[in-house]
């Protein structure tokens, strides 16, 4: 994977963009440290860094252009059907000069036009410019796994994968106070915003297209190419739905494991990973498995659940453990690589992984995305029994005055155990909306309206209903919002951020598109009931994985911030 940037002038000058472009690209050196280059061609300037790992050769270097260079691409992310479509694009007479996934990519758009996403099995951020109609297509995956900001005014839109590589373009920053209010809510800045005002996030299965009319002025349009169908079949039957989500998964895993560099796996001892990896481990010879420990802190220790999948699995397994030193140390790594708010904690651990992971490989297969589909936070077991619990739903609300009062906080198991009961009880009073919006936030709207200057209430009246525009008493209705929401805000976000500062590309095999779009075909019974959660998940891979493991507890990969 890569950093993209790129401008188009409408006024033609690209040109003097030049230094700009070449700030750029050395912030984004980070995400791609094997190769960089830049296009500039009357209105559009592009530039590009490469992690080379589909043809490492210099011919698959970026920017890269067809032919007969009447198109240039910027391309960061992974194609992962991509030798398929070059068949097929050959049979119809097109060449190519790389044996690269990007030129697939290009190629695919000249002859498909914007329907070539359709097509994409993938993450990719990527923009294409036309030099004949003098057009730019810009386009961002189904589920945000790859990122994308953007800036537009009435002379330009700059594009990027991440906000430092827009500032150089000489940008107001002036702080948006929508965002700012989001942040206190959720830990993290809900997609289309950014912390600056007029810098954006593309959403997720979005594209944007600019046009230069007849009358030589632009149009800029946003448009979306994909949205998750939360339509369930009733007519499915369990063991069918288990048989087919294997499948699927065997089939993504495989897919990612296409390299022309070392890879391996994330493995935390968790269900998700574990699967994962053994999933891998049939297709490769001696899988590399990474996993992190904290050395003075056991109660957030998964290493020995992780060396079990790796004895079982007979994988080259590599533990980091880490001092509580270490972490700290790693927290001025995240700050400085950062460009706007975020307070996922797990980001610090994450870091760490992946810097010590890339001392070993280049490529990471991860769990991500299972927890939303799967309905595998504690949350959603909160949900399910707020919706079916009946009379203990009553007892839970009548024990709120004790629980009031006992100790609350992650750093042990009852203080834990107490914080989510309270925080269940208490969302029990509220509707469905209300209650979604309170288990998924960390703070009370008194609590931050006190804390801002500014507050605008219509301004957040109108996010809160956009965000919570999906939730009712559907339970598919609650993992539809966290796809939209919580994965590439939060979790895909922390993921990229934090990989791609060491140059590790990580790939989700969970977030293959053929597999959300059959899980959301599912019913909610199949996912979840009283006594399980990951129902699916479970029963698919109960053959495949120890029975510690398939019917251990979430842990969830957080740090010990409270001993520090």
């Amino acid at each position: 994977m890569c950093g993209i940037c790129g401008i188009y002038d409408f006024k033609n000058n690209a040109e003097k963009w030049s230094q700009a472009l070449n700030k750029s690209n050395l912030l984004l050196k980070k995400r791609g440290p094997n190769n960089s280059g830049t296009y500039i061609n009357n209105n559009i300037g592009l530039t590009h860094t490469r992690l080379s790992v589909i043809d490492t050769s210099e011919s698959a270097n970026q920017p890269l252009t067809d032919f007969i260079e009447q198109y240039a691409i910027v391309f960061n992310g992974e194609f992962y059907d991509y030798q398929i479509h070059r068949k097929k694009l050959e049979q119809k007479g097109y060449k190519f000069k790389s044996q690269s996934d990007t030129e697939v990519l290009l190629n695919l758009y000249i002859d498909k036009g914007e329907t070539f996403l359709n097509e994409i099995n993938g993450c990719f951020s990527l923009a294409i410019y036309n030099k004949k109609d003098e057009s730019l297509f810009i386009a961002r995956d189904r589920y945000g796994i790859k990122p994308l900001v953007y800036y537009a005014d009435n002379d330009k839109i700059i594009f990027a994968s991440e906000i430092k590589a827009i500032l150089p373009f000489g940008i107001t920053k002036s702080l948006n106070n929508e965002a700012l209010q989001l942040y206190l809510y959720f830990n993290y800045i809900p997609a289309p915003l950014t912390i600056f005002e007029k810098v954006n996030k593309l959403l997720p299965g979005h594209f944007i297209k600019v046009v230069k009319n007849k009358s030589d002025s632009y149009r800029i349009e946003i448009k979306q190419y994909y949205s998750i169908k939360n339509q369930v079949n009733n007519d499915f039957k369990i063991d069918d739905a288990v048989g087919e989500f294997r499948n699927l998964l065997e089939s993504s895993v495989k897919k990612r494991l296409i390299s022309d560099v070392p890879l391996g796996t994330f493995l935390s001892g968790g269900i998700d990973s574990s699967i994962i990896t053994a999933i891998a481990s049939k297709h490769t010879t001696k899988l590399n498995t990474f996993s992190v420990g904290f050395k003075e802190d056991k109660f957030y220790d998964e290493t020995n659940s992780a060396q079990i999948i790796a004895n079982k699995f007979n994988t080259n397994h590599t533990v980091f453990s880490l001092s509580r030193n270490d972490l700290l140390n790693e927290v001025t790594n995240v700050l400085d690589y950062l460009d706007e708010p975020f307070a996922d904690s797990s980001a610090i651990a994450v870091s760490a992984l992946s810097r010590l992971t890339k001392q070993n490989v280049t490529v990471a297969l991860s769990g991500d995305g299972a927890d939303e589909l799967h309905a595998g936070y504690n949350k959603h077991f909160a949900h399910f029994i707020a919706l079916n619990g009946g009379v203990n739903n009553m007892f839970a609300k009548t024990s709120l005055p004790l629980l009031n009062i006992l100790p609350k906080s992650r750093n042990s198991s009852f203080s834990n155990k107490a914080r989510q009961a309270h925080r269940y009880a208490k969302g029990l009073i509220k509707n469905d909306k209300d209650r979604y919006w309170y288990w998924s936030t960390f703070a009370d709207e008194q609590y931050v309206n006190n804390l801002l200057i500014n507050n605008n209430l219509i301004d957040f009246s109108k996010n809160k209903s956009n965000i919570l525009k999906y939730i009712n008493s559907d339970f598919n209705s609650l993992l539809l919002t966290d796809m939209n929401l919580i994965l590439p805000n939060d979790m895909l976000f922390k993921v990229d951020m934090m990989s791609m500062m060491h140059g590790l590309e990580v790939r989700v095999p969970m977030l293959d598109h053929t597999i959300v779009d059959f899980i959301f075909t599912l019913p909610s019974s199949f996912k979840i009931d009283k006594l399980s959660r990951k129902k699916l998940l479970r029963s698919a891979f109960a053959d495949v994985l120890p029975t510690e493991i398939i019917n251990k507890p979430k842990h969830g990969f957080e740090v010990p911030l409270l001993p520090w």
